[in-house]
């Protein structure tokens, strides 16, 4: 797990804990909702599997373009074809991934360094823990400005707008 790196104010890392539920975001009426699952275009998920072949096209006769090999790295659907997901990760690189391969479980990466996890979603409560640029994260809630995230089994609070893998006006729980 070297690409986790958690600095906290009392201890140890451990192992992120991965919750086996979809969760549904707010969506604009009107949104566009994907053709095979009726959920919203686009949406999060994350990388179920170590390790995914990412496609030119829905199937497996394409041309594989890459290989993603990052466990719970948050990517964005944004088309569905069968059994097959257009996704994109933050860099806005992607391509087709075979369903199977995707969680519903939602994660975001780190995008600034040592992000203070609050206690709660307010600057002026007391910091658990920082999370390291790149550290990816499991979302377990989201509030107008601020997500509550886990990573190494610390939890807390951050301001959105300093990790990828959460719509800036996306709210749930």
């Amino acid at each position: 797990m070297s690409w986790l790196s958690v600095r906290t104010l009392s201890g140890n890392l451990l192992p992120l804990a991965l919750a086996m539920a979809l969760l549904g975001g707010s969506s604009a009426a009107g949104a566009e909702r994907g053709s095979v699952t009726n959920l919203p275009l686009p949406r999060f998920v994350s990388m179920k599997a170590s390790e995914g072949n990412v496609r030119r096209g829905p199937s497996l006769s394409h041309r594989i373009d890459w290989v993603y090999k990052r466990r719970n790295m948050p990517l964005q659907i944004t088309a569905e074809h069968g059994h097959w997901r257009r996704v994109q990760d933050r860099d806005g690189a992607g391509g087709w991934v075979h369903y199977s391969l995707l969680s519903g479980v939602r994660t975001a990466i780190i995008e600034v360094d040592m992000l203070n996890l609050h206690a709660r979603p307010d600057p002026s409560t007391p910091v658990n823990a920082q999370l390291s640029l790149g550290v990816v994260a499991e979302v377990r809630e989201c509030q107008t400005d601020w997500c509550e995230l886990s990573a190494g089994g610390y939890k807390g609070w951050a301001r959105k707008g300093t990790y990828w893998g959460v719509d800036p006006k996306e709210v749930f729980d």
